[in-house]
Formats: structure tokens, C-alpha cells, sequence
């Protein structure tokens, strides 16, 4: 965290007292949405105001309403009309924010994104802020605007009309639990029966890993399913495009695993048919591939053999904003974390003081920082594995291009497959002959920074696929961010 950004907690943290008769003072059980634009570059950002919706519930907490982790790239505060009273404060990503560090963003290619954020419905006028990072990761005021009650329009349409829902784990009020909603996409009506049982199988699969499991009773899990037109979702490198409900696309910002979509409204009108935290997108489709964004959403696909690990992985990003701990993997960005600069995300250190490691309190004892570890080896073989994994999707992608048979391309796949659990498992079983496996320190090796960059432990479901757990520096955040959304 920057000097910077800790004077900007400290002079607003003191200016509120928190309670379940302070929202009522200065809030309505109901959720103000909010949706804008974010256009810019590398260099250049500017939000401008699209819409205001009422939705009918506010699915947060109403006595935790302040942000406490000073985690995202953005965040967004409500004040009182005389600026002296913090009401609401969340810290945020968004796409907009992983465009600025692309090519095209530092040529000057100015691109425009659609976001959303949730406020409670505000009683008296207030006046809601933005602020972006700057490079120094210190945070820098870009918009405002100001809400008088009664004067500012807003639309209160059913925007989730048609749209049927699904309560599949529900224990307990809204405002005591976190609500998690998962998005029906590349489903058509013929696809719902399978809707349901993806959603009861991914459903299971969240409430059964740790740290989640141990909180079973404060998570409700909706579904929301709404037809699209054709099964699937686009997929450029294959030349297959889809007409499907979200337009999710692989191949987001040019990386052909990425799976993201830019229809923020209609993923937001869809959702608004149930009290949400947090937004799942499961995607029809076979193909590997996913993507998760801090308090924003998170998508993956549903039929491929790594599924499972990758909806946890995209989670740990959209639900707790944990960083990615590889760095041998390619990335449709570059540059995302500048050098000499303090990540905010819970789970990776530039080690810029290593008597202050960032998760000194969960360090086993003894365990040196930084940490000694055989990476020479473990990146021989990942070099290995990703020479391999491109040569596997290039030449899928040729056969689905080229129209071959399904026999071939389906040959083809479970050969991938096959090779890709031999070789995870060659890289797990590399990191259990080290020293310190299983120990807290900070190794190098994160953050798609090979050198200079550090995570808690040596493996974890947020450095590579395969049946593992998260860390427990990662396990304390979501544990963490559990009890902030729950009363």
C-alpha cells in the first residue's frame, strides 16, 4: 500500500460510525445501479454517466458498508452532501483497467467500456466519487457526481424480464449472507435441463472447497437463466462466432484462452433478477478457458477437463481481487505491475522490505524471505509444457477452422487433454520435492513476473491448474471478505 493511499483511508475512516440506524438515516433497503462509461488509453481516462436503475434489493450488509482492503485499481466513495461524512467506500477492477497496459492503449488507441457499480438507494443527497491509481498505485479523484433526492432521474423497469431463476443454496437473509449468481450463457432453451445440473454441479463444487465450505451457511447461490439464441459463445481463432446472451468471446484483448464479455448492461439487467455479490458467467462450451475481474464478474467454461479448477481460480480473482500467482504463462496485457511499486493485491510482494513481508503474521517461522526454491527446474519444464500447450490449440484451431471431423477434432482434444494432466502433474510433483513446500514464505516467481515478484507458497489454485487448495494467505483474504459481506 502507498504512503499516499494510507493518508487517503486515514482521513476518511475517522468520519463514520457505523450501524444498522446509520443506513437507515441515510439509506432505503433498496439498490441504486449505476451505469457509465469509462473511456481512454494509457494515458487518458475519462467516465461519463449512461443510466440510473432502481433495483428493488440491496444485497449487501448494512452496518459493514466501508470497504476495508484497499484492493482494485478503482474505487468508488458515497459521502454525505457536506463532504464530511463517508458513507460507502469499494474498491473495484474493471476491463478498461487491463486494456490501459495492452499495445494499442499506449499508441494511443482510445477505447470506451461499459461498468457498472451498486450503491444503496441514498435517503438524502449525497455525492459519489471516483477515484483510478495512478502508476504509483496512489489513488487520484477523476469523477463525481452528485444525487439530489428527488431531482435526479432513474428508470425502476423490470430489466430482467424473462429471465427464470433458480434458488439452488439459499440459507439465510440476504443481508447476512453473501449472494452469489450464476449466469446462464450459451444455453439455449433446449440446453436448461443442463443449466440446472452445471449449476448444481459448480454449485457444489464452491461450497466444497476451502475455505467456502466452511461457510456453507452464509452463502446463497442463485441461477439465472435466460435462452440465447445458439449454444456456445465466439470463439475468432476458430473462426466460430455465436448469437448468445452475454456475446461472451474468446480471445479477449488478443489472448485466444481469455473469456470475457463488453455487454456489462445486459449481464447486469439479467442479474438484477436476484440480490447479488458477486457475478458467475457459465459458459456452454467445451473449450478451455475463463476469466475473472475484482468485483466486477467472472466467467468460465463449463465441459473442459480443467473446469472445475478454473471456475475456483476465476473466483479467487472476482471475489477476493487475489492476483495471479504464475509467470510463465502469456497474458493479454503487459506491464501490469510497474517495478518499485507495491501490488494491491493480497497474495503477491515486489519484497520491497523483506522484514515487512506483506503476510509476516500467517509466515511459518524459521521459513527464510526470500525464499529459497529449485526455480531453474521448474521453469525447464514449463517452458516444455508451454511450447506444447500452443502447438496442442494451434493445430485444434486449424482442424475446427478447416471444418475437419468431429472424430478428428474430438481425437485431437482428448489428446490435449491427456498430455496437459501428465504434465501439470509432472509440475506438481516437482514442487512437493522442495524444501519448503507447504511452508508460508515468498518465493519468486509471480504475478507474470518472473523476477523480482513473490507469492505466500509454492503452489496454490492461484499459481496452476490441478486439484489443489488455495493458500493460506489467500484462504485469509476470502475468509476475509466472507465476513465483510455477511453480518
Amino acid at each position: 500500500m502507498s504512503m499516499k493511499s494510507k493518508i487517503f483511508l486515514l482521513m476518511l475512516l475517522p468520519l463514520f460510525i457505523w450501524g444498522q440506524s446509520t443506513f437507515q438515516k441515510f439509506f432505503a433497503d433498496s439498490t441504486l445501479r449505476i451505469d457509465y462509461y469509462r473511456i481512454g488509453n494509457h494515458d487518458k481516462e475519462f467516465i461519463t454517466i449512461d443510466r440510473l436503475y432502481l433495483q428493488p434489493v440491496w444485497a449487501g450488509p448494512k452496518s459493514k458498508l466501508i470497504d476495508p482492503f484497499n484492493n482494485g485499481k478503482y474505487m468508488i466513495t458515497v459521502v454525505d452532501s457536506s463532504g464530511k461524512q463517508l458513507l460507502f467506500l469499494k474498491g473495484y477492477n474493471s476491463y478498461f483497467d487491463e486494456y490501459q497496459t495492452t499495445e494499442p492503449a499506449k499508441q494511443g488507441v482510445m477505447r470506451t467500456y461499459h461498468e457498472t457499480v451498486l450503491i444503496p438507494w441514498p435517503r438524502r443527497t449525497v455525492v459519489v466519487k471516483w477515484y483510478s491509481r495512478d502508476r504509483e498505485n496512489n489513488l487520484q479523484p477523476i469523477f463525481e457526481k452528485k444525487l439530489v433526492v428527488g431531482k435526479f432521474a432513474f428508470s425502476n423497469e423490470k430489466r430482467s424480464l424473462g429471465a427464470r431463476v433458480i434458488k439452488e443454496h439459499i440459507v439465510g437473509p440476504t443481508h447476512q449472507c453473501v449472494d452469489i449468481a450464476f449466469i446462464a450463457e450459451g444455453y439455449t432453451e433446449k440446453d436448461s435441463l443442463k443449466f440446472r445440473k452445471d449449476l448444481k454441479r459448480f454449485g457444489k463444487v464452491l461450497l466444497n472447497k476451502a475455505p467456502f465450505s466452511e461457510y456453507q451457511d452464509k452463502i446463497n447461490i442463485y441461477g439465472v437463466f435466460k435462452a440465447s439464441n445458439e449454444s456456445g459463445c465466439d470463439e475468432p481463432t476458430h473462426n466460430i462466432f455465436r448469437n448468445t446472451l452475454l456475446n461472451c468471446t474468446f480471445n479477449s484483448l488478443g489472448s485466444p484462452r481469455y473469456l470475457l464479455t463488453e455487454d456489462n448492461r445486459t449481464l447486469h439487467d439479467v442479474a438484477s433478477a436476484v440480490p447479488y455479490d458477486a457475478l458467475i458467467i457459465m459458459v456452454n462450451s467445451k473449450r478451455y478457458g475463463g476469466g475473472g475481474i475484482y468485483n466486477f464478474y467472472m466467467d468460465f467454461t463449463t465441459d473442459n477437463v480443467w473446469s472445475t479448477n478454473v471456475m475456483i481460480h476465476e473466483f479467487g480473482h472476482s471475489f477476493a481481487g487475489l492476483a495471479d500467482e504464475y509467470y510463465s504463462a502469456t497474458t493479454a496485457y503487459d506491464d501490469f505491475y510497474p517495478e518499485g511499486v507495491e501490488p494491491t493485491e493480497p497474495n503477491i510482494t515486489r519484497l520491497l522490505n523483506p522484514k515487512k513481508l506483506k503476510w509476516r503474521n500467517l509466515a511459518d517461522p524459521g521459513v527464510p524471505v526470500p525464499t529459497p526454491w529449485r526455480k531453474h527446474l521448474y521453469d525447464s519444464l514449463q517452458v516444455e509444457y508451454q511450447k506444447g500447450r500452443k502447438k496442442f490449440n494451434e493445430e485444434i484451431a486449424r482442424l475446427v477452422r478447416t471444418k475437419a471431423p468431429k472424430k478428428i477434432i474430438e481425437a485431437k482434444r482428448k489428446e490435449s487433454d491427456a498430455w496437459s494432466k501428465k504434465m501439470v502433474a509432472r509440475l506438481k510433483d516437482l514442487l512437493k520435492t522442495e524444501k519448503y513446500y507447504g511452508k508460508v514464505g515468498a518465493f519468486e516467481g509471480a504475478g507474470y513476473v518472473s523476477k523480482g515478484m513473490y507469492r505466500p507458497m509454492l503452489d496454490c489454485v492461484m499459481f496452476q491448474n490441478g486439484d489443489k487448495p488455495f493458500c493460506r494467505v489467500c484462504a485469509h483474504r476470502i475468509e476475509e471478505v466472507i465476513k465483510q459481506l455477511t453480518e
